[in-house]
């Protein structure tokens, strides 16, 4: 769903769109004028004010702390592949749930295959500000993740820049004695 455009959006609209001339064959079409501003009516009532209700921001477990940023000399060796980037995953296209689900399932049988680094492609998203980037560094800083990731970083222009994270990954511990591996 769109914003609606502030008064002085709409001016400037109308000055751009009262320069243009429609193509051959096509007809103009008048703008559309801006809603008029509607004066907020006065509390008419004496009762107590509710209290503010809580927002969906604040109706969320307080959100774990960020990852650790990766080591610079480990961003370095990763970004050229002197450690190699040992899979990858896009989570173009995918719901906040699926995308949480598909990288946590990820993340954890890249370690279980005893790889060191992968590479995570999220997207930029619109003007920069993509949902599932903002976000993979929250999910990854979960508490059933801590022992398995190491940091996070974004990632080198060639591996997708802004839109992708390098993740390191710690080392799995060697299997007890006599117990099988996972």
């Amino acid at each position: 769903m769109r914003r609606p455009l502030h008064p002085e959006e709409n001016r400037l609209w109308a000055q751009v769109t009262a320069t243009v001339h429609p193509l051959p064959g096509r007809a103009s079409q008048d703008p559309v004028p801006p809603p008029p501003d509607l004066p907020v009516p006065p509390p008419t009532s004496a009762r107590t004010p509710a209290p503010p209700s809580r927002s969906v921001a604040a109706a969320r477990p307080a959100s774990t702390s960020a990852p650790k940023a990766l080591e610079p000399l480990r961003r370095k060796r990763i970004s050229r592949e002197r450690d190699p980037i040992g899979a990858h995953i896009d989570l173009h296209g995918l719901t906040q749930d699926a995308a949480r689900a598909a990288l946590e399932r990820f993340v954890l049988d890249c370690w279980r295959d005893g790889m060191r680094a992968v590479l995570v492609i999220t997207g930029k998203g619109l003007r920069g500000d993509g949902v599932l980037r903002r976000l993979t560094p929250e999910w990854l800083a979960a508490p059933h993740l801590q022992p398995v990731v190491a940091g996070v970083s974004e990632a080198h222009r060639r591996h997708g820049g802004e839109g992708a994270l390098y993740i390191a990954l710690k080392r799995r511990p060697p299997p007890a004695i006599g117990s099988p591996r996972l």
